[in-house]
């Protein structure tokens, strides 16, 4: 573990896309998430990319953009993805400090609930639930028993049925 101390988390800047680009592509090995992250810098607004310094060396990234939830009340919504540290700079708690920061900020910015596709086991210890736990569905299939929720203005998804959109470029990135 890193001291919290140590790790720096601010906005990602122009500057910091060829170094962000790299631990993406060294995190995933291969260039789905990069070029993803590329095309949602282009075409999601708002978003919020951070990235995480360790002492001053970008070494981890993650993304949020808008999410959409097909019900009556479509609270203003996000998803987290993707979230990428640098190969050497794993399992030192820069991923949680990148998540814990981006969700606080994710509420300054007007976002009631922030979804995800991901290991539950990791997720819960940042409030993520099941969402189908809610009566809420992602819209491809595949990828459905994966999506989790927390909300970050609690009970504002009570009484929200439906399905849960992300921006298309995950749609386009998933069919691959």
């Amino acid at each position: 573990m890193i001291d919290d101390l140590t790790i720096e988390i601010r906005e990602e800047t122009n500057a910091d896309h060829a170094r962000v680009r790299d631990i993406e592509l060294a995190a995933f090995e291969g260039f789905l998430q990069a070029d993803l992250v590329d095309t949602l810098r282009e075409s999601a607004v708002p978003y919020l990319s951070l990235v995480a310094l360790v002492p001053s060396e970008i070494v981890g990234h993650v993304f949020f953009s808008p999410a959409f939830i097909e019900c009556q009340a479509e609270p203003p919504a996000a998803q987290l993805s993707p979230i990428a540290i640098a190969p050497g700079h794993q399992g030192k708690g820069i991923g949680s400090k990148l998540i814990q920061t981006g969700l606080q900020e994710c509420a300054s910015i007007g976002w009631k609930a922030i979804f995800l596709l991901g290991d539950p086991a990791y997720y819960s210890r940042f409030g993520f639930v099941m969402a189908s736990s809610m009566g809420l569905e992602y819209e491809n299939p595949r990828f459905a028993p994966d999506l989790q929720v927390v909300e970050l203005e609690p009970g504002i998804l009570d009484g929200c049925r439906g399905t849960v959109r992300f921006h298309p470029a995950y749609a386009e990135a998933e069919d691959l």
